[in-house]
């Protein structure tokens, strides 16, 4: 079914009894609200195809090539999958997220998938390199603060082409890990070059303030926006989805 009336004031409702905080880095701002995801593609035609009593979801393009799924209980590691499957002419691939991965920063693809965005001439790599990322010796790009990591990986026993990978600031590189991303080596790059663009955005994420984050380092100030303006950003977005269906 589409995104129905009854949908968007339910997030409206939400939002609007609760004051936006500017949260940043990014990647530590947690998980925030999964209609960010869900409502993006509802308005591009997929419908849910799982069980709607089941905690699980899963929710399929209208030509059923693609479905995206959430599994609370998989692990922090992989809470949301993403599938193409092959056809004639294109190959198969998968992207998944760990359980704290921003909402926001899952939208990013999710939203170029049903827009169809054009080929991408720059490599992910480039786009980190331009938004001040430190690009190292071993072709691995690092966000400012150290804690978030990009690396495109080759090892024959893994055909994760792009990772991302979170860990805790308190422990450097080797630290806890607290959320990654995985995209297999058929990743269209206009897909992952529209994740990692989100992730190296300088604005902050808005979260309330009983929001979960990634880690307790993460900045939150008083956001300028309010929260109807908020909703009104997502709304907004929603609609630029539907015309570049």
């Amino acid at each position: 079914m589409p995104l129905s009336e009854r949908q968007l004031a339910a997030f409206a409702d939400k939002h609007a009894w609760q004051i936006p905080f500017d949260t940043s880095p990014r990647h530590l701002a947690g998980p925030g609200d999964a209609r960010h995801i869900t409502h993006g593609l509802a308005v591009a035609g997929w419908q849910r195809t799982s069980d709607p009593l089941s905690p699980e979801m899963v929710l399929t393009s209208p030509d059923h090539r693609y479905s995206l799924g959430f599994d609370p209980g998989a692990g922090m590691f992989a809470w949301w999958r993403l599938w193409a499957e092959p056809t004639d002419t294109e190959h198969g691939w998968y992207a998944s997220f760990g359980e704290l991965a921003p909402a926001e920063i899952i939208s990013g693809l999710t939203d170029a998938l049903v827009t169809s965005p054009s080929p991408a001439e720059t490599a992910p790599l480039d786009v980190l390199d331009a938004a001040g990322w430190l690009i190292d010796a071993q072709g691995a790009a690092s966000s400012p603060d150290g804690t978030c990591r990009v690396e495109r990986r080759t090892e024959e026993r893994d055909d994760s082409e792009w990772h991302v990978e979170v860990r805790d600031p308190d422990r450097g590189r080797f630290g806890p890990r607290l959320w990654e991303a995985r995209f297999a080596a058929r990743t269209p790059r206009p897909l992952v070059n529209a994740v990692v663009t989100a992730l190296a955005d300088p604005s902050p994420l808005q979260r309330g303030m009983h929001d979960r984050t990634a880690h307790y380092s993460v900045v939150q100030e008083p956001s300028p926006l309010t929260p109807k303006q908020v909703v009104e950003a997502h709304t907004a977005r929603l609609d630029a989805i539907r015309a570049g269906r």
